[in-house]
């Protein structure tokens, strides 16, 4: 994310004493698919049909980037994608908001992982992957204004930042940044890594699982469920990096 899209994300509001706040901006998004209404989900406007694809992607709805974008009409915060699906998504709706980006679905058992155990995919020393969150924060201009938005962050084995992110929701900022790659004919991201700006939660490993990405790294503590996954589908997680310090919780085969 550049600056030349803060103007779109951010917006500032007065304060009692005079001063200037800017805060995050947290709208609605329709995905359509065909015509039809597919899921809404809370985002920070901005790069909509990247968050569109990386969702679809996310389901196991798409395997291939589709054409997206604004509707026929120019409907305010709804995004178009070509169809068909590779299977029915059913009768459920999909609501996610900022926070949680499988807490809006019908039951857990609906909740699968459409994807293969991870490639073998790069080994990567300890000190370049404790580092990325910190190259990550650098391409995080909306945080460093508002404090209020997560971030994703595709990396090479050599810590080159590909693209990176932001977004109210840390699933958002996710998709976002799959769905870049998707359109660069980059998945599955099988040489590659991704780094969250905070917790490392069931939702995420199963984004980066679904997207063939090896290595998950994140700021913050994972989830036991989270663990639980990232070991079934043979992925490196990596929690708590910062600085030369990280915990290893599945795949340490692929830290050098």
């Amino acid at each position: 994310m550049d600056d030349a899209g803060l103007g779109h994300l951010i917006r500032a509001v007065e304060l009692g004493g005079g001063e200037r706040d800017e805060v995050a901006v947290e709208e609605p998004l329709e995905i359509r698919v065909g015509g039809e209404p597919l899921a809404v989900t809370m985002r920070t406007p901005g790069h909509d049909e990247e968050l569109a694809l990386g969702f679809l992607l996310g389901e196991g709805l798409i395997d291939r980037a589709h054409d997206a974008g604004p509707t026929s009409d120019l409907a305010g915060n709804v995004v178009e994608v070509e169809g068909p699906l590779l299977r029915d998504a059913g009768a459920r709706s999909f609501y996610t908001s900022s926070s949680c980006g499988v807490c809006g679905k019908g039951a857990l058992e609906e909740v699968a992982v459409h994807a293969e155990p991870a490639a073998p995919g790069p080994v990567v020393s300890r000190t370049v992957l404790a580092g990325l969150p910190e190259r990550l924060l650098a391409a995080q201009p909306g945080f460093a204004r508002t404090g209020g938005l997560h971030a994703t962050g595709l990396f090479d084995a050599a810590a080159i930042l590909l693209t990176a992110r932001e977004d109210v929701g840390r699933h958002n900022a996710m998709d976002k940044v799959i769905g870049r790659a998707l359109l660069d004919g980059r998945v599955p991201l099988r040489e590659l890594v991704l780094c969250v700006s905070g917790r490392l939660s069931f939702e995420l490993v199963q984004k980066a699982a679904v997207a063939g990405c090896p290595i998950l790294v994140g700021v913050g503590a994972p989830s036991s469920l989270a663990i639980a996954l990232a070991r079934e589908q043979r992925m490196t997680l990596i929690g708590f990096a910062r600085g030369d310090a990280l915990n290893v919780y599945a795949g340490e085969e692929r830290v050098g």
